[in-house]
């Protein structure tokens, strides 16, 4: 199921990021980059899947501090696009953005299951969940520049993702900071009980 995923996020970063630069849009562009860092933490759960549990913790809290690095990063530079005055073509935002929505919602179903997880597993499930809700955003933002004729509906949803990603971001990294702060308490009692079963051996 990672591996599909995988092929359907690097698609569509290809896609959004020529329809983002061709159609002057920030929501596109977001949304782009959004794919990108899914494609790459399915690619790092695909390489820590079997690994013990502090492994995948560690690779769930390097995704989880990449979500929040491209929050910021779009928060900036949908502010210089706000300063910059460029207006976003509606129609290539529309029609990318429901093209986008289908894969995310396809990709969102598959990983279901996987939504309950540990940090590793959730966090692909997380993923795809604030992208189908940013792709509804994109949609909406081309139906608003297309009746206000301005760059602000755009401007607002590119916002809005970056928010999506603090928080998923956020998440990740706390749920990942708990699993390893867990793991060494159970090798510790793991070490205890082993002690505990030697001595009753001895004691047979």
């Amino acid at each position: 199921m990672l591996w599909i995923a995988l092929a359907v996020n690097l698609g569509m970063f290809a896609v959004e990021v020529i329809a983002g630069v061709s159609a002057r849009s920030a929501a596109l562009r977001a949304d782009a980059l959004d794919f990108l860092g899914d494609a790459a933490n399915y690619a790092i759960s695909l390489g820590v899947a079997g690994l013990a549990l502090r492994w995948r913790a560690r690779a769930a809290l390097l995704k989880g501090a990449s979500l929040l690095a491209l929050g910021l990063w779009v928060l900036g530079s949908t502010a210089w696009m706000a300063v910059s005055g460029t207006l976003p073509a509606p129609e290539t935002m529309g029609a990318v953005g429901v093209l986008a929505l289908a894969a995310n919602l396809s990709c969102a179903l598959l990983l279901w299951s996987h939504r309950g997880g540990d940090a590793n597993r959730s966090s692909v499930w997380i993923c795809s969940r604030n992208d189908a809700i940013g792709n509804i955003a994109v949609v909406a933002a081309a139906l608003g520049v297309f009746g206000t004729g301005t760059a602000w509906p755009d401007l607002l949803v590119a916002v809005v993702l970056a928010g999506l990603g603090v928080s998923g971001g956020w998440q990740i990294v706390a749920k990942a900071r708990r699993e390893l702060r867990i793991e060494p308490a159970h090798q510790a009692a793991a070490v205890v009980h082993e002690g505990r079963a030697a001595g009753s051996g001895r004691g047979i």
